[in-house]
């Protein structure tokens, strides 16, 4: 099995050697628990470590921004983006709320994400973040909307990870709890001051640890501690 391996120091050893090629994989967590810093690192890595080109999709962020946070980690990422390794995207979703086929409405930005994947022929992708699509899709249209985003999305050729602002428990890991059922994968991230620790729900296709670990945020980014278990009672 091919693998994209996420560069991160002891993820990739509780995925078995990384994640499998073409994965949807949902990184789930609340405010502070390092979605961003995670998913970053990620196409950082894949740019510098894997010759492997990144598109960061963000959907309400500023782009700006997210270059300096990666640039506050000491990541060269002028030099990627002139080399057209690394994009950082704003996905604009504010015109969702016309009185069009939110069909059609998905598919137009799809296809704005897909021309930028092929502008650099991407092999990585983040979506940042798909709880922003509750602000602009009613409930009742929100799973089959978020159903053709995925679907689409592994379309594309690349492994994608896919953010969810939220705090995730032992059995839910989605803003919406319909993201975990069309993703490939599930990193849950948690933050129970001082503890921070990660977790793989599931991974299809490959084995995978199955507990928590420690995890630190450094000046050069995230580490994960595969051989430190925590206890669930000290994630809350």
């Amino acid at each position: 099995m091919e693998r994209t391996k996420t560069g991160i120091p002891g993820l990739d050893e509780l995925l078995n050697g990384g994640i499998p090629k073409g994965s949807n994989v949902l990184v789930s967590g609340g405010a502070g628990t390092g979605k961003t810093i995670l998913t970053t690192q990620y196409v950082y890595n894949g740019a510098v470590n894997y010759g492997e080109a990144g598109l960061f999709v963000t959907l309400e962020g500023n782009v700006k921004d997210i270059a300096w946070n990666m640039e506050s980690f000491q990541w060269n990422i002028k030099a990627l983006q002139e080399n057209n390794m690394l994009t950082i995207y704003r996905l604009n979703l504010g015109f969702l709320k016309e009185k069009t086929k939110i069909e059609d409405r998905i598919e137009e930005q799809l296809s704005e994400i897909e021309r930028e994947v092929r502008e650099i022929n991407a092999k990585r992708l983040v979506i940042d973040s798909t709880t922003v699509f509750g602000a602009y899709i009613e409930p009742s249209l929100l799973r089959t909307t978020l159903f053709q985003f995925c679907d689409k999305l592994k379309s594309m050729g690349c492994t994608t990870l896919l953010t969810s602002e939220t705090q995730p428990t032992k059995t839910t890991f989605s803003a919406f709890g319909v993201e975990e059922f069309v993703a490939d994968g599930i990193i849950a991230l948690y933050f129970s001051p001082p503890n921070r620790s990660l977790f793989v729900r599931k991974m299809r296709g490959t084995k995978h640890d199955k507990n928590p670990h420690p995890l630190e945020i450094t000046p050069q980014g995230i580490v994960v501690k595969p051989h430190d278990n925590i206890l669930w009672e000290a994630i809350k």
